[in-house]
């Protein structure tokens, strides 16, 4: 005998069922319920730890290596016993200091997949998103819960919008430091009128402004960002030397000269002895500078299209360089003029142009100018820097905004520059004091023979050398400790 006459089977079927999924969807509402609850008490204490804690990320889309701003805040952060965590892309060994200090780990992004068979307009975005979940990643995976977000700009894009994210939901202290603006950077390979180039300065603009404080290298770059950007809380944060950027001694001389002449003939000495180098001998077990040796020029570039390398190649040449000034090039003048000394001109870095300018240096033949191009350690650059006689910078700023850190390095080692002029240049080379400013290569030229004239006895050098020192005196931490610290949740 059925239990259910047949007719209501139907109705009995269906109400058992809805029974059920209302249940169902009780306990799973239920479920979720805790989930979320979960989820933002387990955020809520991570936002808690955040605000108390003592751990920095560092965020580089770059080379972690050619970022030496960005390794001078991991550690200066280290330095206050923050737990530091850098994420960035390889290539470069990043100071050996930081290496190998125990507070700083290095995170190392994989470099995007090579889609050159797809068009520019599905590889972009295929890329941006790449990199963007890479990098949510690494914030949320494989680091620690940090107190402080450190935010490189440029690259921007999508590093502020992840590094915002990520920072807001851990309640940590989100920071951008700006050294340029990424759009303008854009515009230099693609023109400034280009959607891609205006698209990236919305971006940019969007979210720059969800940023608790905004670090800058110039006061120049602080006023445009409170005037045109509509940003109150920055702080300008002059670049600084670290403490490795000193005059070199002539024994670390010696040395750096022989082991860069095991690959480049121009630092050899050249009667063939392997105890001297064109610029040092060894008298009586002593080292000591020759008399006859040449002026070591020295110039750092990341070979981009914001530094015009022909203008110190020109300079050097052997042509006049101008119908309407007698000037000649470096080469030409030092054949007609006794008191020149011959140069050694070493340009130091890498990037996308280093082998087009390589290319047009092979077929240079000069009889009183060595070129040679370099890629140094992060501990040999310092020393071949506080070596030289004198240094050259064709940093040409996209924004106008920025000042070029290789000046700064030269300014640490107490080495003087000749820099090509831009809008707030001005803050750091001081034309007559500690250095010289030039418009064109012709003037280059000039400064170069004027400066060097009667080398070694070189008074208006010396003059710069001594008017260095004052520079000299404040390193990197402590102008952070005096400007980041009092910003920073401790």
């Amino acid at each position: 005998m059925a239990i259910v006459p047949d007719k209501h089977l139907d109705l009995f079927v269906q109400g058992s069922m809805i029974i059920f999924m209302e249940i169902y969807l009780f306990y799973q509402g239920l479920y979720s319920l805790m989930c979320v609850t979960f989820l933002f008490i387990y955020m809520a204490s991570g936002y808690r730890k955040a605000r108390v804690g003592s751990t920095a990320c560092i965020i580089v889309l770059g080379d972690v290596g050619r970022s030496p701003r960005m390794q001078y805040h991991a550690s200066s952060f280290a330095k206050l016993g923050f737990n530091v965590d850098i994420i960035g892309y390889g290539g470069s060994k990043a100071h050996h200091g930081l290496v190998s200090n125990d507070l700083v780990r290095i995170h190392q992004m994989s470099d995007p997949p090579n889609l050159t068979v797809l068009p520019t307009i599905l590889r972009y975005p295929l890329k941006v998103v790449y990199q963007a979940l890479q990098l949510a990643w690494f914030m949320i995976i494989k680091i620690k819960w940090p107190s402080h977000v450190l935010v490189q700009n440029p690259p921007t894009i999508p590093t502020l919008a992840v590094a915002w994210v990520i920072g807001r939901i851990y309640g940590s202290k989100y920071m951008i430091d700006w050294h340029n603006y990424g759009y303008t950077i854009l515009g230099l390979s693609l023109g400034k009128n280009h959607s891609l180039v205006k698209y990236a300065e919305r971006f940019e603009r969007l979210f720059c402004g969800r940023a608790d404080d905004h670090l800058c290298v110039t006061n120049a770059m602080k006023e445009d960002l409170n005037t045109n950007w509509g940003l109150t809380n920055v702080t300008t944060l002059y670049d600084r030397a670290a403490e490795v950027f000193t005059e070199t001694s002539l024994e670390k001389k010696h040395e750096l000269f022989k082991r860069l002449g095991e690959e480049n003939e121009v630092f050899k000495d050249r009667n063939g002895s392997q105890d001297e180098t064109v610029f040092t001998k060894l008298v009586d077990g002593e080292i000591q500078m020759k008399e006859d040796r040449p002026a070591l020029l020295i110039s750092s570039t990341s070979w981009t299209e914001d530094e015009d390398f022909s203008i110190l190649l020109n300079a050097l040449e052997s042509k006049n360089l101008c119908d309407n000034f007698d000037v000649n090039g470096y080469e030409e003048a030092a054949c007609e003029n006794k008191n020149l000394p011959d140069i050694v001109c070493a340009i130091t870095g890498k990037g996308p142009q280093k082998k087009y300018y390589e290319e047009i240096i092979s077929h240079k033949a000069f009889a009183h100018v060595s070129i040679c191009t370099l890629w140094l350690s992060a501990e040999d650059y310092p020393c071949l820097v506080g070596a030289a006689d004198l240094g050259v910078c064709l940093h040409l700023s996209s924004s106008g905004l920025d000042l070029p850190m290789k000046v700064v390095d030269m300014f640490g080692c107490g080495l003087p520059v000749c820099a090509i002029h831009f809008n707030c240049l001005e803050e750091l080379v001081k034309h007559g004091e500690n250095g010289m400013v030039f418009h064109k290569q012709e003037e280059l030229a000039r400064q170069i023979q004027d400066l060097l004239r009667n080398f070694p006895e070189m008074k208006q050098l010396r003059e710069f050398r001594e008017n260095l020192k004052e520079f000299q005196e404040l390193r990197w931490h402590e102008s952070w400790m005096g400007t980041v610290k009092p910003l920073l949740y401790i």
